[in-house]
This record gives C-alpha cells, sequence and structure tokens, in this order.
C-alpha cells in the first residue's frame, strides 16, 4: 500500500498531536487523579479521521514516545488498549454523538481494567479514580471533534469516507 504525501503529512501531524497531548496532565478536583489531555483528543482524531488512520498515528505516536523515553512498555500497553476500544466503538457506532461521548469513558475503564490485571490493586478503585478524567473526555471530545472537522479539508475526514 503507498501512501501519498497528503496522507503521509495528515498521519505524522496526528502522531505528532496524539504524543504531545499524552504528556499534558489536566489536574483533576480529586487529589491523585489528573487525567492526560490526549483521551478527548483521540476520540476526536478517530471520529474525524477514521479507525485507520487513529490507529496508524497511535501505533506511530506510542513507538515515538517509548524511543524518547517518554513512555515505557507498560503505558504502550495500556495505550493501546485504549486505542482499542475506542476503534471498536467506531467501527459499532461510527462517527455518532453517541460515539464521541461514550467510547472515551468506555475505553478509559477497559484501560483500568487492564491496569488492575497488571498492578494487582482494586480495580474498582482505579476506575472511580479516572471517573473525573471521563467526564471531561465525554465532553471535550465532540468539542475537540467539532474543532478538528473545521480545520480539516472535508474529503479527508472519516465522514466522507462512508
Amino acid at each position: 500500500m503507498q501512501l501519498s504525501h497528503r496522507e503521509m503529512c495528515i498521519t505524522a501531524l496526528l502522531t505528532a498531536f496524539i504524543a504531545v497531548s499524552g504528556s499534558l496532565k489536566i489536574p483533576s478536583f480529586v487529589p491523585g487523579s489528573e487525567f492526560q489531555l490526549s483521551a478527548p483528543i483521540a476520540v476526536a482524531i478517530c471520529g474525524v479521521f477514521g479507525v485507520k488512520r487513529y490507529i496508524t498515528a497511535g501505533i506511530a505516536a506510542s513507538v515515538l514516545c517509548l524511543v524518547l523515553g517518554t513512555q515505557n512498555v507498560f503505558n504502550v500497553l495500556i495505550a493501546l488498549s485504549f486505542r482499542a476500544v475506542v476503534a471498536a466503538c467506531f467501527m459499532l457506532w461510527g462517527s455518532s454523538k453517541i460515539f464521541y461521548v461514550l467510547s472515551g469513558p468506555l475505553a478509559s475503564a477497559a484501560a483500568r481494567l487492564l491496569l488492575s490485571l497488571f498492578v494487582g490493586k482494586a480495580a474498582l478503585a482505579l476506575v472511580a479514580a479516572a471517573v473525573p478524567g471521563m467526564l471531561f473526555t465525554a465532553l471535550a471530545a465532540p468539542l475537540f471533534a467539532a474543532v478538528l472537522s473545521r480545520a480539516v479539508p472535508v474529503k479527508a475526514t472519516a465522514r466522507a469516507q462512508r
């Protein structure tokens, strides 16, 4: 499969966007439960650009963060589980309002459950600590998607690919 220059540039920009937003943490009103800005951005990227570009950019961002030393293999596995759930939600609901609102919280919960298997801690406590981030993702993902869809020409969006 050969990619055009345009597709490579869009994928590279999305990779950088995911990687940089993953390092930005937003503090929560509950101590110790800060969350990454990358979750709503990732959901918006999947909804606007489609699963293929989202997964490609997500894997590239994980490899980039791994090489730069900002993430370890454990972090990458958790991020990939988040991406897999978001992609599954997109395949189920498409680029709809329900996708933007529910896929981020579902993916965060799944990633926390996977995390509980590795660290051996209470899964419910890990999911409960992520609730503020899940609410933020549910509210912010549709807004980020609206901004991204306006910033990108129509033929590059997932809606045009259907």
